[in-house]
């Protein structure tokens, strides 16, 4: 009975296979489509947080009251009677004006207009703005500026990050993964084969993902798919990395290609399939998080993953062996040409190097990375709004503006709904201090709404204990809830504690079961999971240092340091189970030492050329201009990178080698321990069979 490996590499069917898979995926997208972005407005809060419930609440107020954007009108030398007149004038004329006259500040160099902005969509949010930015500035007197902030203006300029943002992020990822395959193969015309099958799993990837969310009633945001894709190119080029290596390998000793790529698909599909299932895995604990969109990123991604490792290991084979050696030009491997494992590689060099001392390299890197993790004793979470994009939008800006001239807290009131009595609300929070103003609002629907100005400045520690001075206030009125900015920040910052004491402990466990059914054994999986943590601490210890002192960020943002755990520990496994499950392949005939060098010398190149890739896709995540994503995206950079090119380079096979067979415990290796001499690899096959 023919095995997969086998059939998907006869000629006729591996064309087939490969078309028809191209063809199919490409209908796919085309005529199913992404489903359209949930409305985002509840997507970032914590579930059964008293944000979220009063989010919940305000959703039911008018549907004119909506979010407020403020327009700023400013003259630093003081408004003249003119700019009174003009102020007045506008307040009447800007679109969607209720017709409330300006409020001008005490020292008179700045008037301000509240416009209600209908609750909505994202784009709709960011249309009406931009026309009120437009009226706003239309022929103004010299001296004079107008700009809007508010609730509503940071939403539209939030949302104007993601437009044509994915467009942008997946053809800069692609140029990236193109011009590294290029780099890696010095070859003008194989970089094409898996770009092109990785390109379309991508595509594929992103409809499937998102209709599995909404099949299932999950929400997503807008940097969901972007996430994805950067995932999906990155995995799937990995794999495709480890496969086409083991390929070249597989010619050097078969003259014929369809056995070669079957014999690629056999002795890399075992790793390919546990890296993915461990990817997998690491990804579906997100569901347990108290964010939908975390929970939406995480489905999401899993599904993405199966996608890139089902093309890796069956679209590829099929597209590569259509073509002959020729594909390789000008490095076309013949039979007989020494293969990774026997060459003296320079990674094979450095195996040796390590094998002399292998405990003083241990000790050495170990205390390296515990270096690096010195920087985690500063880390600060938490992102106030006004840090959380690159570029200072004018929604920023002008709030820092408004600030000069107004109570710091107006430009955007804590929020107490309410289905009971308003003015009740109103009075018990009149008797709590840092308070600088307490005001009824709107009512409808059976709720009432509360606007809380507080003293102190947004973003705050005095501004998070006011919240918590106003909730314990109304703890005892039935069906009231606090909402608004600074207590959403605080509920985040509640909810991420609590997402991290959960989840990062349960990857780990299955992180670590995972490997013990791979491996067959127990020390080999703690070794590898407590060099990826170790490896996860010390790029979020750089990361800070960089952050702070490059950068000049105030705070890690508090979804950051979750979301790094997830992809660091899953992909930095990866790279753990490509060199250990061909270290167990070869340590089966040549011995537990031989084994681990011959196995870094046949995967060092191919994983350094991964985990690069990976690097440099995830740092891709900096072209958006917000805050949170060049975060993470540095992160797991840093730690690609020292997983790469320390850690499994250096410290795993240190511990292996100072642990001898033990590594492999309770599982044995063959006893064989002196490194026989290298053998030809001539093991010819069907010789004249198809090149």
């Amino acid at each position: 009975m023919r095995t997969l490996p086998d059939l998907i590499t006869r000629r006729w069917v591996a064309g087939l296979l490969a078309l028809t898979a191209l063809l199919g995926a490409g209908a796919t997208v085309g005529l199913l489509g992404q489903p359209e972005t949930p409305d985002g407005t509840l997507t970032a809060l914590p579930l059964g947080s008293d944000s979220r419930q009063a989010a919940e609440l305000r959703e039911r107020l008018p549907e004119t009251e909506g979010v407020a954007a403020i327009v700023l009108f400013t003259r630093d030398a003081g408004l003249t009677p003119q700019d009174t007149r003009l102020v007045q004038e506008r307040a009447a004329d800007l679109p969607g004006a209720s017709g409330a006259p300006p409020r001008t500040s005490e020292d008179g160099t700045a008037s301000v207009v509240v416009v209600p902005v209908p609750a909505g969509d994202a784009a709709r949010t960011a249309e009406l703005v931009a026309d009120l930015r437009a009226a706003a500035r239309a022929d103004l007197p010299e001296g004079l500026t107008a700009q809007v902030t508010g609730p509503a203006a940071v939403q539209a300029d939030l949302a104007g990050v993601f437009d044509g943002a994915n467009t942008r992020l997946l053809a800069v990822t692609a140029g990236v993964v193109a011009l590294l395959l290029v780099v890696t193969y010095r070859s003008p015309l194989l970089w094409l084969v898996p770009l092109t099958v990785v390109g379309v799993a991508d595509q594929l990837a992103a409809v499937l993902a998102t209709r599995t969310l909404a099949a299932v009633d999950v929400v997503w945001d807008e940097s969901t798919v972007g996430i994805l894709s950067v995932l999906v190119f990155g995995a799937g080029t990995d794999y495709a990395l480890l496969l086409i290596s083991r390929y070249r390998d597989e010619l050097r000793a078969t003259e014929d290609r369809r056995v070669a790529m079957a014999a690629a698909v056999r002795r890399t599909g075992e790793a390919v399939l546990s890296s993915a299932s461990t990817v997998v895995v690491g990804l579906l604990t997100l569901l347990l998080s108290a964010f939908p969109s975390t929970r939406g990123l995480g489905l999401a991604c899993a599904v993405g993953v199966v996608v890139a490792a089902l093309f890796a290991l069956v679209v590829l084979p099929a597209a590569l062996v259509v073509f002959g050696r020729w594909v390789f030009w000008p490095r076309v491997p013949r039979v007989g040409q020494t293969g990774l494992a026997d060459g003296r590689s320079v990674w094979r060099r450095v195996g040796d190097a390590v094998a002399a001392r292998p405990a003083a390299v241990a000790v050495g890197v170990l205390a390296a990375l515990a270096l690096a993790t010195v920087g985690l004793t500063q880390v600060r979470t938490g992102l106030p709004t006004a840090d959380q994009f690159l570029d200072t939008p004018e929604s920023i800006t002008a709030s820092e503006r408004y600030e000069q001239s107004f109570p710091a807290g107006s430009v955007d009131p804590v929020l107490v709904l309410t289905t009971g009595d308003g003015q009740a609300v109103a009075d018990a929070l009149g008797r709590t201090p840092s308070l600088d103003d307490v005001r009824v609002g709107a009512s409808g629907g059976g709720v009432t709404q509360v606007d809380v100005v507080l003293d102190a400045a947004p973003g705050s520690d005095e501004a998070r204990q006011a919240v918590r001075d106003v909730r314990d206030a109304v703890a005892g009125l039935t069906g009231t809830h606090v909402g608004g900015t600074e207590a959403e920040t605080l509920d985040t910052a509640d909810a991420s504690d609590r997402d991290r004491a959960l989840i990062l402990p349960l990857i780990l466990g299955l992180v670590l079961v995972a490997l013990a059914g791979l491996l067959r054994s127990v020390v080999a999986p703690v070794v590898l999971v407590a060099t990826v943590v170790g490896t996860y601490l010390a790029a979020l210890g750089l990361s800070w240092v960089v952050f702070t002192q490059v950068f000049g960020f105030t705070g890690l943002d508090e979804g950051v340091p979750l979301l790094a755990f997830v992809f660091l520990v899953a992909l930095g496994v990866d790279y753990n189970i490509f060199l250990v499950t061909r270290a167990a392949e070869e340590s089966r005939t040549r011995g537990h030492r031989a084994g681990m060098l011959r196995a870094l010398a046949a995967t060092g190149g191919v994983i350094t050329s991964a985990g690069i890739l990976l690097a440099a896709v995830f740092a891709v995540l900096g072209v958006l201009p917000l805050v949170v994503l060049a975060q993470l995206g540095t992160v797991i950079c840093i730690g690609v990178l020292l997983d790469t090119l320390v850690v499994r380079t250096l410290l795993v096979p240190a511990v292996a080698l100072v642990l001898g067979e033990r590594f492999w415990w309770p599982r044995t290796v063959a006893p064989v321990d002196p490194e026989p001499e290298p053998e030809p690899a001539g093991r010819t096959v069907a010789v004249g069979a198809g090149r």
